[in-house]
Parts: structure tokens; sequence; C-alpha cells
């Protein structure tokens, strides 16, 4: 069985939990409710039951009811809209790459691999815990269980700045920035094609009806969020372009998603079809050159460069920058010389 979590964007939304499980060859008949239950840890009956009712149970791509039998090599999909988890922080002694400090916040430098805050099966190594050890206490929002002193978050594959709060009339004057859009938030991305001008996209986002680790687009506001991303050409280089989006928004995924949504899926973003060859020529060398790429950045070519907010404290405004990591710098030197080479 493989278990997925989801790693939460800088939306407010709640955490799901994705499971994947392939049935095995010699399962006998039996109701998928009950087989859930034994596969499942911590699910209870009613917990799979409503799932089940919410159509949050694909069996090979299908919604099912509860008196489904499962048989054997069924693909099932499974989506748990609030999954049980431990809002206890357990401190661990894990560098972190402070930007800035003071008495009210500090502004974190993520690396792409980390998750920020502890979910289901995710309850070490995280950046909560690490901060949890660095300070006594961090506060809380309601509703913000452990995830103390975030005010936003980044995917657990995208690199770059995060704001923490260290107090609560901090965290509550973050947080209302974050809600009136004024925080400057600017990423550095590698997408796939040739970006010809600057764009703006905007539509309402929300989970994917087919698989729901993932967000779409949307043209109502029933199905979705609206969301806005502003993005201009840094550099172009053949068959992908360097570009820098700003987030009127902060939606879950939204940069992946809304770059998908125009045709320009971000480089090596595996949930958004980014991990395939989509520019390009058929030579074997080309192939080769791509795959060493996504070797070097197996993650989604997305970093979190600017943050700008004005200090509840000193109602100065202030801004970071952070350099992009060894990854992406790596890969976007291999694309600059490629594209400098005589293209067949």
């Amino acid at each position: 069985m493989k278990n997925e979590t989801f790693e939460q964007g800088e939306d407010e939304q709640d955490l799901f939990e994705h499971f994947n499980i392939v049935v095995d060859k010699g399962q006998s008949l039996l109701r998928i409710d009950k087989f859930l239950m034994h596969r499942i840890v911590n699910a209870s009956r009613n917990r799979i039951q409503n799932a089940i009712d919410a159509g949050n149970v694909l069996v090979n791509k299908g919604v099912v009811k509860s008196s489904y039998k499962v048989k054997p090599a069924d693909e099932i999909s499974i989506v748990f809209a609030h999954p049980p988890r431990d809002t206890e922080v357990y401190p661990e002694n894990i560098p972190i790459d402070i930007v800035y400090e003071d008495e009210d916040l500090l502004v974190v430098n993520k690396p792409a691999g980390m998750v920020v805050h502890p979910g289901f099966n995710n309850y070490t190594g995280t950046l909560v815990n690490a901060l949890a050890y660095h300070f006594e206490q961090l506060p809380t929002l309601p509703g913000n269980d452990g995830r103390p002193g975030l005010v936003h978050r980044i995917d657990k594959d995208t690199s770059g700045l995060l704001l923490i709060s260290k107090n609560e009339i901090t965290m509550t004057k973050l947080a209302k920035q974050f809600f009136d859009h004024t925080i400057t938030r600017k990423y550095i991305a590698l997408a796939w094609g040739d970006i010809e001008k600057a764009g703006r996209i905007e539509g309402y986002i929300g989970r994917s009806l087919k698989n729901r680790i993932i967000m779409d687009m949307y043209d109502d506001d029933e199905k979705g969020k609206w969301s806005v991303t502003n993005y201009s050409i840094l550099e172009r280089l053949g068959y992908v372009t360097l570009i820098t989006c700003q987030l009127e928004t902060g939606r879950t995924h939204q940069i992946r998603a809304h770059m998908k949504h125009i045709g320009h899926p971000l480089f090596s973003d595996a949930n958004y079809g980014g991990d395939k060859i989509l520019k390009g020529t058929t030579f074997t060398k080309y192939k080769q050159f791509v795959s060493n790429c996504f070797d070097m950045m197996p993650r989604q070519a997305l970093h979190a460069k600017t943050l700008g907010f004005v200090h509840p404290t000193t109602k100065e405004y202030m801004e970071f920058e952070a350099p992009l990591p060894a990854d992406f710098d790596a890969v976007l030197t291999k694309w600059r010389n490629y594209s400098l080479q005589p293209q067949q």
C-alpha cells in the first residue's frame, strides 16, 4: 500500500490524507468498508463510511457504495478530509536557515524536501519540530493546532522563504496581512515551453475531481476559491522558460496548478505532469539531457525567492530574498548551456 500525505500549500483549507491501495491477488471478496478498516491505521468504520458517502473512495477511478466488494487487483483511492493527527509538537534539534530574527518574528529559508508542519505520518522531522526546539513556545491561531507560529505554508518540495511569528499579537497582525493579500510573495519557477510574454492567471481553484491530491481550475465559486497569479519572463531557454510569479492570493498548489492550466507545467513537477519531456526534440542525447536534469532536481522547479511585509511592531516594510538552492541552480545552468548549443 502506498500511503501519501498531502502537503499543504498556503491555503487555509484543512489538510487532506490520500491513500492508494492495490488489492492483493489473493484477496477474497469483502465489503469495501470492512476491507479499509483492516488496511488503514486509525480509520474507524464511521470515518470510512463518511468518506464513501462523500464520494471520496474510488475503485478503479469510479465512485462506489459501502456494499461494494473488493476483488483482486482493484485500485482503491481514498481521501479523508479530516485526518487524525497528534497536535502535540515534539522538539527536535534540526538545523534551520534563519534569514532574519527579532523579538517578534523570524524569516526562515526552508529547504526542498522538508515538511512544514506535523501531520498524519509526519509527526517528526518538520520545520515546526525544529522551531519548537529553538524556541520555548510559539503561538497558534484557532484551528491551527500542531502548527505553532505558522501564518502561511509552502509545499514540501518547494524551497524558499517562510514567515514565522513568535507571539500571539504578531501572529494575528501577520495573519491579517495575508488575509488582505498585502504580503509580497514572489517565486522563481522553471516552466515547460517557450512562454511568449508576461501574463495574469485568474480563476477558481479547487480539488481535482479525478485526483483529489492535486488542484484544478474551475469557472464558478462553488467548486473552488478565487486565485490570481501574475507572471513575467526572466529568461527564455529554448524548451523551458524561467519566470517569476507574484501571488495575489495564496491557494494550495496555486502556481503549479495555474501553470499547468495555461499549458506550461513546472519542470520536474510529477503531480502536474512536468516530470515528462513536454517540449523538445526526439534525439536520444536530448532525452538523456532532460533525464539528467530530472535526476538532479527530482521535485518541482519552484522557489519562494522574495517575501515582503509590514513589521507588526515597527510598522516598517521589510523585504527578504533567498538565493536559488543548489539543485535548482545546477539545473538552470545546464539549461543555459544547452540553449547556447546549435540545435538540430
